[in-house]
């Protein structure tokens, strides 16, 4: 692994903090509101944005990640030009054309299914209809670990009678992935498997590798502590990789683009439009998708989209306290 760069003191980071509460366009992972607290360094802005449920060492990753940005700064690219794919949360089918026309031309879309509280026939719908309105699209879908092995692979054999391109994390585990896999190659179900949770967030990444459970990996800059980190663990792993985004600002996609430059390979458009479901940003000059692809190039926050946006008092507290705890757990594991 390459070694870690250097932490900067914690009042270094309180002294350059920003939290915001950014409004979502429609519900995502269950929320209306994006928290995040940015960090202003030398060589640029960095995003800090664990979700609440994480535990402080999951979140120094996403600590570690903020500091590259922010004090350490990216690789050099290999490409200006990142394709990506729209995004369309778990709606109903008659609201994919809505979601959709948010992101301009569409050459790969990833749909989420196994939402709780849904069935199959919703999910069916959801996809039906992207296809409808895309006939020619490269489709792939995200569970998001909700199925276990055979809800997994029956959802599967019906969803890809529109032509997936793949399934992300069908499955929470490893061997189910294993497992998912084996059983649609048995049946002849041409649908390749890729890894998400089960690469983020095991405590060796590359675990889903070496058990051949995934025919690919997505990989996320802030869950893996890093662009170079990341590098390294697709290195390693050998299988083609997607870079995603973990509902991110333009500030944290702005990491993502860096990684999916860097990589010597990059096949498969890129999860990096999901600033399109934000109802605001804390730039004006957001990093979305023009013409089914985002170029390259560095982002600034806002000073007056800080103010406007920042968020409550209390949740700005709780956010600087979890900065605290988290800056320990990264500086004890150096």
């Amino acid at each position: 692994m390459p070694t870690s760069p250097r932490l900067p003191p914690l009042e270094e980071l309180l002294a350059v903090a920003h939290v915001v509460s950014l409004p979502m366009r429609v519900k995502f992972r269950g929320i209306l509101q994006r928290e995040a607290l940015l960090l202003e360094g030398p060589l640029g802005w960095g995003e800090f944005c664990p979700f609440p449920e994480y535990g402080d060492p999951e979140a120094s990753r996403w600590l570690a990640a903020a500091v590259e940005a922010g004090w350490h700064g990216f690789p050099a690219p290999l490409r200006s030009l990142i394709p990506v794919n729209a995004t369309v949360p778990a709606i109903a089918a008659d609201r994919v054309p809505e979601i959709l026309a948010r992101f301009g031309r569409v050459d790969a879309v990833k749909i989420k299914v196994a939402e709780p509280g849904q069935t199959l026939d919703d999910d069916a719908a959801r996809v039906a209809a992207v296809r409808a309105a895309l006939p020619d699209a490269a489709v792939r879908v995200d569970a998001n670990g909700g199925w276990n092995v055979p809800a997994a692979v029956e959802a599967l054999t019906r969803l890809s009678g529109v032509g997936l391109e793949y399934a992300e994390q069908p499955v929470p585990d490893i061997a189910g992935l294993a497992e998912v896999r084996r059983r649609l190659r048995a049946a002849g179900v041409p649908v390749l498997i890729a890894a998400d949770e089960s690469v983020r967030k095991e405590d060796d990444p590359l675990k889903v590798a070496r058990a051949g459970a995934a025919d690919l990996i997505v990989v996320k800059v802030a869950p893996l502590g890093g662009v170079r980190r990341a590098l390294d663990i697709v290195a390693q792993a050998g299988l083609p990789a997607v870079v995603s985004s973990a509902l991110d600002t333009s500030v944290g996609i702005r990491a993502g683009l860096a990684l999916a430059a860097a990589l010597p390979e990059l096949p498969y458009a890129c999860g990096l439009g999901t600033v399109s479901l934000l109802a605001a940003d804390v730039t004006r000059d957001s990093l979305v998708p023009d013409d089914g692809a985002i170029r390259v190039r560095d982002v600034a926050a806002d000073p007056g989209l800080l103010g406007e946006y920042a968020a409550a008092p209390e949740r700005r507290d709780w956010w600087l306290e979890r900065l605290r705890r988290v800056h320990a757990v990264l500086s004890a594991g150096r």
